[in-house]
């Protein structure tokens, strides 16, 4: 995740970019309650991309920040990110926001992105620094942190492992990683209306669009499925990444040959039915319903990509 914010940082304390509910201000380093709300913010309980905190900053009594800010001490910035980093340790799963230090009017201020979970639903202690901790699922209430009881925590289980690999959002990736071309070729090739339309808009705007890109509007990210079909090089995001074209001659013990095809999914896919018809020029070449294998008068693993594995039309896209 970038150690930067993906926007400016007066317009964050001034909410002019982020709703106030998703804006935690501490005037100072308190480990319980940061913890319970970085927790809340994981949860993501109402879809909102998460929030963000920012410690050294206070607030009035309509969550409006002051300024000029608290501020935190110079010498005091590194115990706090020692501290922040074993408190994070405590939340199950654990879980580490972005953290980035910023001076504001003279007076230094630590923020932290704390962008939704990838493996909701999360708990805190309710205490880091008590001896017998006891953990509880929080969540956002407006603009509070609460403990999630009763409908909301079965709710909030509810969520578990409903977001699949395809759909999750890589945080270690940004939107520009995708490519536009890649992804108006598919768009072209499939014959949908949006490519014409596609060729006037921004990647982010694009990807929206075709479902690769989620996230708050002031902090994006990609996709998995979008970095694994529409990036020149998805293995540096998932090493090893390649689709392996195999021919097994009817009776043989081990493979007559074997292409790798590394590269954009979107691409390669294109290749595979290529591969075979020029390897089998007179059998009849296909794939058997709801396999994700080819056949050729022998079964061979056709693509082996994910979801739509073994498809020329990608699903997920359309």
């Amino acid at each position: 995740m970038p150690d930067k914010l993906p926007f400016h940082l007066d317009d964050l304390l001034r909410q002019r970019t982020v709703e106030g509910e998703r804006i935690e201000y501490k005037a100072g380093w308190n480990p319980d309650p940061i913890i319970r709300t970085l927790c809340a913010f994981a949860n993501d309980f109402e879809n909102l991309g998460g929030g963000y905190v920012v410690i050294g900053q206070d607030c009035d009594d309509n969550g409006r920040p002051i300024f000029p800010p608290a501020g935190l001490a110079e010498n005091q910035l590194d115990k706090i990110q020692r501290e922040l980093l074993a408190a994070c340790q405590s939340i199950q799963p654990p879980y580490f926001p972005a953290l980035s230090i910023h001076e504001v009017e003279g007076r230094k201020v630590i923020v932290l992105q704390a962008p939704g979970g990838m493996h909701r639903p999360y708990k805190a202690p309710a205490s880091v620094t008590a001896k017998h901790k006891t953990w509880h699922y929080y969540i956002r209430r407006y603009t509070s942190t609460v403990e999630a009881k009763g409908e909301a925590e079965l709710e909030l289980l509810s969520l578990t492992a409903q977001v699949p690999w395809d759909d999750r959002y890589n945080q270690h990736a940004r939107v520009s990683d995708l490519s536009t071309p890649l992804m108006l070729d598919y768009l072209r090739e499939v014959g949908s209306g949006l490519a014409e339309d596609g060729a006037a808009m921004s990647i982010e705007e694009l990807g929206r669009q075709m479902n690769l890109v989620g996230g708050p509007q002031e902090s994006p990210w990609p996709k998995n499925v979008g970095l694994l079909f529409f990036n020149e090089a998805p293995e540096r995001f998932f090493p090893y990444t390649q689709i392996d074209v195999v021919w097994v001659p009817e009776g043989a013990r081990r493979p007559l040959r074997r292409e790798d095809l590394q590269g954009a999914a979107s691409a390669n896919d294109a290749r595979c039915p290529e591969l075979h018809s020029a390897q089998l020029p007179d059998r009849d070449c296909g794939q058997a319903p709801g396999s994700g294998r080819g056949y050729a008068g022998v079964e061979l693993p056709l693509c082996g990509s994910g979801r739509g594995a073994g498809q020329r039309r990608l699903p997920p896209f359309v």
